[in-house]
């Protein structure tokens, strides 16, 4: 197993491997990895946040990289925040509506979907949530599992 960050963890565990990514330009070979999570990331690249670079269009370089390097039926497991109206808070994060993710991942078919409502109980999980529902969140958050089928 292989874990990358911006700021590599120190973590000694066995067949675990930490290092330094860049996700905007992965090292990774096109079409390569089976299985591939990515959780609460892609919000914070290009806003400053962890002394990275300002770029506006980070997070879609990512999602580009992302999927560039995900096998055929390889599965994507992501997590983003998630709200009615996409919103940039500078140095923080990034909120995306539900129909703005599923855009940008428009190669991918999405499997499963799982809201974290921002007024829910501790632990509430809706599967599939409702457009009406999706629409009462400022900042909740998106559980997405996604097959690539395109490549």
């Amino acid at each position: 197993m292989e874990f990358y960050d911006y700021s590599a963890a120190d973590l000694r565990l066995h067949n675990l491997t930490c290092g330094f990514a860049d996700l905007t330009q992965l090292h990774i070979k096109s079409n390569s990895i089976s299985s591939l999570s990515c959780m609460h990331t892609v919000e914070h690249i290009g806003v400053g946040r962890d002394g990275d670079a300002l770029d506006t269009v980070g997070d879609l370089k990512t999602i580009a990289e992302l999927q560039r390097v995900l096998a055929k039926n390889g599965n994507l497991f992501f997590v983003m925040p998630i709200g009615a109206e996409p919103l940039v808070e500078f140095n923080a994060h990034r909120i995306y509506s539900y129909d703005k993710i599923i855009s940008n991942f428009k190669d991918l078919k999405l499997e499963s979907f799982v809201l974290i409502g921002e007024k829910f109980s501790p632990g509430c999980l809706v599967e599939n949530p409702s457009e009406e529902l999706l629409h009462q969140q400022r900042y909740g958050c998106g559980c997405f599992g996604s097959k690539n089928q395109i490549k």
